[in-house]
């Protein structure tokens, strides 16, 4: 039992924190508010929540061999089916089958029973220990005749026990603070990864937001975008930004959660190897020097504190398959995402081919600005109207300004930049050198010097670069969110980077819990045993010759 029963809390946290994250990046609202902007700009979306079979997989150094089941024909995946395959005390007993799925009683009532036989051993302790001092106490108030017969053997062996258990209780105690400080540390460091991948993802989805809201202001030349859009524009923006609000805000409530949670745990933890140790060094010294009544009280306290001890070590297994489940079934899921598992309900993905056709769309959004822009600057800019040819003539001059890069070829494929194009980020620096000064009211300025563009249109033209880049880095971010890409990365980095050190400083915990409670458990004993025969040995000193 003890091999298998190190325990997990902290991963269990980090799991629910990262569930309650992913669970809040999908919302409805960030979903919809996407799609109003695909319909205001022409471009379709494909279903968020569709689902499909992917015949990819991800290979990864695993630290456990995840089990290969093979795909059932209606395409669901049962996960960790060989971990979870216990025995069901609500089906009679019979074989656990359905895989984990915290949403189903039958698998929390198989996993709790794993932890029945601490739970029993804490409840016999309980009831027959203190079955035993009741009979003690009948039998010293009812039967009057006492053996004095006292045992060197038994007062000497009783007293090397005893200091052999102390000094087993002192190892424990160190083994337990190691422990828990250890897992404690690595379990905090656990929930900050997280909660700096959730803030990674808030930061996005503003920016996002921002560069949506710039978008309201592109017009180059006195060509803007449709009143519709700019308003369509304008709900997707607050869609974007309250979803990353909550996001925000459900992050730093959790993460702070659990961190209280951990810090109580810790806390506990470092009472219950205080009290274990003080009942060991007092009971010791108390049984040493014969002082019985003290001895039978702190008999009491060791009774009521190992009942505790022995049932956190039973919680603790619970905790620990859950966990140990749980990181079986992230392995398995991240190879097998787009399959129906126990995890849609609370990470829905969608299929390859969504998430392709989705990024697909934004690369003809930005592809479809690019071609604005240039259209401007090869047909306006760059050509030489003749003076009386309002508005198109501005008395532009001198040299011909560069085009901008179009990442993409007319399929999509990437494309790189040819001569003289300038990229997103390069452009602004670039188009200022051309940029002229003006004289005139505003809308029919007059370039007064050489250029070929006019501040306003020099500041439409960088807006519009702003936002074809806003989509073009920001497309393949929202197609890691839609397809679970931010979560199979991070389910793969607790997996292969958390999991092991948690659950091994947590196997200390465990260890040194049921250290010194085997070890208390037999002081109490032998506290008793010498006591008695130290004032056995008492009454034969101060009997005559």
């Amino acid at each position: 039992m003890a091999r298998a029963a190190a325990s997990s809390v902290g991963v269990a946290s980090v799991v629910l924190l990262l569930l309650v994250v992913a669970n809040v990046s999908f919302s409805e609202a960030n979903v919809e508010g996407i799609r109003d902007l695909s319909g205001a700009c022409g471009v379709e979306f494909p279903p968020c929540f569709a689902k499909g079979k992917s015949t990819s997989t991800v290979a990864s150094p695993w630290r456990r061999s995840a089990v290969e089941t093979p795909l059932p024909a209606n395409n669901s995946l049962v996960l960790a089916a060989a971990r979870t395959r216990r025995s069901d005390p609500v089906a009679k007993l019979t074989m656990y089958e359905g895989g984990w799925n915290i949403s189903d009683t039958h698998y929390w009532a198989s996993v709790a029973y794993t932890g029945a036989p601490l739970f029993l051993v804490a409840a016999v302790w309980f009831v027959g220990f203190g079955v035993v001092m009741l009979v003690i106490s009948c039998c010293c108030c009812f039967c009057r005749k006492r053996s004095d017969r006292y045992s060197p053997t038994s007062y000497i062996a009783s007293l090397v026990l005893l200091v052999i258990l102390t000094c087993v209780t002192i190892a424990g105690c160190f083994v337990l603070n190691a422990g828990q400080e250890s897992f404690h540390r690595s379990t905090i460091g656990t929930v900050d990864y997280v909660e700096g991948q959730g803030n990674l993802t808030v930061d996005n989805l503003r920016n996002f937001a921002g560069s949506l809201a710039a978008a309201k202001n592109i017009g180059v030349d006195n060509i803007f975008l449709p009143v519709d859009v700019q308003q369509k524009i304008d709900i997707v923006e607050e869609k974007l930004n309250s979803s990353a609000n909550e996001f925000s805000a459900r992050i730093v409530q959790n993460s702070d959660k659990f961190k209280n949670v951990m810090d109580k745990m810790q806390y506990y933890l470092m009472a219950v190897g205080v009290i274990m140790l003080g009942l060991a060094l007092l009971g010791f010294v108390f049984s040493v020097l014969g002082l019985q009544f003290l001895v039978s009280l702190l008999v009491i306290a060791g009774w009521v504190v190992l009942t505790v001890t022995i049932s956190m070590a039973g919680g603790f297994i619970l905790l620990h398959n859950v966990v140990g489940d749980t990181c079986v079934a992230m392995e398995e899921w991240v190879t097998h995402p787009q399959d129906h598992t126990a995890l849609d309900d609370i990470l829905p993905c969608v299929n390859v081919a969504t998430a392709n056709e989705s990024l697909h769309r934004s690369e003809e959004v930005t592809a479809q600005l690019v071609a604005l822009v240039n259209n401007v600057i090869v047909n306006i800019s760059n050509r030489d109207f003749p003076p009386g040819f309002k508005p198109l003539w501005f008395n532009q001059s001198g040299p011909l300004m560069p085009v901008l890069c179009n990442p993409f070829n007319p399929d999509m494929t990437a494309r790189k930049c040819g001569p003289g194009e300038v990229t997103f980020s390069t452009a602004p620096d670039e188009w200022k050198r051309f940029e002229c000064q003006v004289a005139g009211d505003a809308g029919s300025e007059v370039c007064t010097t050489v250029g070929r563009v006019t501040p306003p249109a020099y500041n439409q033209m960088t807006a519009a670069a702003s936002i074809s880049m806003g989509l073009y880095e920001f497309g393949p971010f929202l197609m890691q969110l839609q397809d679970c890409t931010f979560v199979r990365e991070t389910f793969t980095s607790i997996s292969v980077n958390n999991c092991p050190g948690l659950e091994r400083y947590s196997r200390l915990v465990y260890d040194g819990l049921m250290l010194m409670s085997v070890s208390v458990m037999l002081s109490v004993v032998f506290w008793m045993v010498h006591t008695r025969q130290r004032r056995r040995r008492a009454r034969c000193g101060k009997q005559p010759g």
